[in-house]
């Protein structure tokens, strides 16, 4: 129901600045204004952040002479982005993905540290309604794609196992689609949550991932056609680990071989994640581990070493002081 409107227009009750504003008679005086009321921000973090984006948004319009076809183009881009959102389907992550900010701001906020798993981007396609399994359970339902068992420990930097880390985890089926994807969606499916046991280990059966396209119905998709740029992701797992007292970990794990793995079209692969698939031909290990047909699947083994708070927080700082000490080194 929408909110009726007052029967009189009001403002928000914040007065005029105290201070003489010139005139905006050109484009200097218009950033020059606006910077300054930009002072007027209570929180000292959002008034860096923002004095931050109008000097870069300002200066690129003035060094580009954005024209305003250019201006209202990106306007309409940007809304048609938006209006392609819905509660399970985020096209600004996937605008993010493409131009590389995910991944950069992924980048900044979890520098390597030595003995850590490296983290990845957390993509448009995570949803908060994974059901709870067992050891070996399967995220799958039955004839989603090729076998895949999943195991490992999740341990500390010191080698200590981690219990109870929760592990989230979610992937395409062999079609390359998500569970969202699917218009008759009516349950979770390729996703699961389960936790380490007592020596923090965990397993889970799943399906081997495939490469696929993200999103081409959309804003997004039209704006990599006329880039000239694919839009193929290289098959991967995609895995968030908590446990308290913990960095939680939002990482992916790529099978070696793909064909898009140097030109991920959201940048999210590193050299640490690429992950080896070993062949198993075993029907009576097949069946052990629950597989309920067939001979053979792949394993994937792979141990997550999570950071402690205090020594991912101290990393984060550190890697904050070099890039500023090499940005002002630019200057």
């Amino acid at each position: 129901m929408a909110t009726p409107i007052p029967q009189k227009a009001v403002s928000n009750g914040i007065p005029p600045p105290s201070f003489f504003l010139p005139y905006p008679d050109g484009p200097e005086l218009i950033t020059d204004n606006l910077m300054k009321l930009i002072e007027l921000t209570p929180d000292p973090r959002h008034k860096f952040l923002l004095r931050s984006l109008v000097t870069h948004l300002h200066r690129f319009v003035k060094e580009t002479s954005l024209t305003t076809d250019e201006w209202m183009t990106a306007i309409h881009f940007l809304t048609r982005v938006g209006q392609k959102c819905t509660p399970i389907r985020q096209e600004f992550i996937l605008l993010s993905d493409i131009i590389g900010i995910s991944a950069l701001v992924d980048a900044i906020n979890n520098p390597p540290i030595s003995g850590g798993t490296e983290s990845s981007v957390l993509g448009p396609f995570f949803t908060d309604d994974a059901p709870d399994l067992e050891a070996g359970e399967s995220i799958a339902s039955e004839g989603k794609g090729e076998y895949l068992y999943v195991e490992g420990r999740v341990l500390s930097t010191d080698g200590t196992p981690i219990p109870g880390a929760i592990i989230e985890t979610w992937e395409t089926d062999a079609q390359g689609y998500y569970d969202t994807q699917y218009t008759n969606r009516d349950k979770p499916d390729c996703r699961g949550r389960l936790k380490t046991d007592k020596d923090g280990r965990y397993e889970y059966r799943a399906v081997v991932p495939v490469a696929y396209p993200i999103p081409g119905d959309g804003p997004v998709g039209e704006m990599l056609l006329k880039l000239q740029r694919h839009n193929m992701r290289p098959n991967h797992l995609h895995l968030m680990i908590e446990a308290p007292g913990y960095n939680t970990l939002t990482t992916a794990l790529y099978p070696e071989g793909d064909q898009y793995l140097s030109s991920d079209a959201v940048f999210g692969v590193k050299k640490s994640l690429v992950v080896t698939l070993q062949d198993i031909h075993d029907e009576a290990e097949a069946r052990k581990r629950g597989f309920p047909q067939g001979e053979s699947f792949k394993l994937l083994q792979f141990d997550f070493i999570l950071v402690p708070n205090e020594e991912a927080q101290a990393a984060r700082e550190q890697f904050a002081q070099e890039r500023a000490q090499k940005l002002s080194g630019r200057l």
